[in-house]
């Protein structure tokens, strides 16, 4: 089949690389205009644009697919289906009857659970032990057309979000692949989404990651893997703000009852109490301005940590 490819982020390159080997032709690729990136914040092409460019491959820069001569540029390219993976904005009617076939979307959840922006994140904030990918057609609808292929992916005690998402963007490329496989050859047949079990997913964003130290530990612990590595977990220390990479839950009954957010420093650890009575013990820790670095190398260098508070 002749394929218009979009998607945006760097996770979506591994479906690319998946169908530009597979036997279709991929006509174009459609994805985000450049964006400002890394320190200095020079705009900079996507990193599916910056994929396509060097497979040669034909790229159409969107911000939204309602300007009439960006969709007079897809019509033209003729596409028979449009895989989709994170491309970043919706898909109006006027855009799904484009490809015939209509536009498959890889989706980093087991539809109909965590429909929208950040499937993963939130199906580690909510302790998921359970996750996956699927394969749908689009509607105007969000997340809700008809699925097509789904794989499952057991959730790691220790998985962060960029950890588990990177297995689902390599696993789910094959999982596209064989999609668009089976569609080519009329062997699959679209199912609707069971109305049971809808949970919504929207995009997680710094307030979201600033740590309430007075829940309970098992949720400070999710909140953290979850944030990781964006928007990035942290609170603040006087008037500082401390970004925070995973931490570790300690449950032991010889350990001392911390008020939440009380921190105390020991020989090689750096702990912090939460609201249950349990603490948590601190992994790496961004401080402004500086690289990360482990916590109790950093609380060597810190002056008046030991009994201080995070807010």
């Amino acid at each position: 089949m002749r394929l218009l490819f979009a998607g945006t982020p760097e996770t979506a390159v591994p479906s690319l690389d998946a169908v530009l080997a597979s036997d279709h032709e991929v006509v174009g690729v459609l994805t985000r205009p450049d964006a400002p990136a890394g320190r200095r914040r020079q705009l900079s092409p996507s990193p599916v644009a910056q994929r396509a460019a060097e497979a040669g491959i034909e790229v159409v820069k969107a911000r939204t697919l309602r300007d009439a001569d960006t969709l007079d540029r897809l019509r033209g390219l003729r596409p028979d289906a449009a895989p989709v993976v994170a491309y970043g904005a919706l898909v109006p009617p006027d855009a799904l009857t484009i490809p015939p076939h209509g536009w498959v979307n890889l989706h980093f959840s087991l539809l109909p659970a965590w429909r929208g922006a950040a499937p993963v994140q939130h199906s580690l904030l909510h302790g998921d032990d359970v996750t996956g990918a699927t394969t749908f057609l689009l509607d105007p609808g969000l997340d809700t057309g008809p699925v097509l292929g789904v794989l499952t992916e057991a959730v790691r005690p220790r998985d962060t979000t960029g950890e588990l998402l990177h297995r689902l963007a390599h696993a789910g490329a094959g999982l596209l692949v064989a999609t668009l496989d089976a569609m080519e050859r009329g062997e699959i047949t679209p199912r609707p989404q069971p109305t049971d079990g809808v949970s919504l997913a929207p995009k997680l964003t710094p307030e979201h990651a600033r740590v309430d130290w007075s829940a309970p530990a098992f949720h400070t612990e999710r909140q953290v893997r979850a944030c990781t590595p964006a928007p990035g977990a942290w609170t603040t220390w006087g008037e500082q703000r401390l970004g925070l990479g995973p931490v570790t839950v300690v449950d032991r009954a010889d350990r001392p009852t911390q008020p939440p957010g009380t921190v105390r420093v020991g020989r090689t650890e750096v702990l912090v109490g939460t609201g249950d009575g349990k603490t948590v013990r601190l992994g790496e820790v961004r401080p402004p301005g500086k690289k990360p670095m482990a916590a109790d190398a950093w609380a060597r260098g810190a002056r008046d940590l030991d009994g201080a508070r995070f807010l």
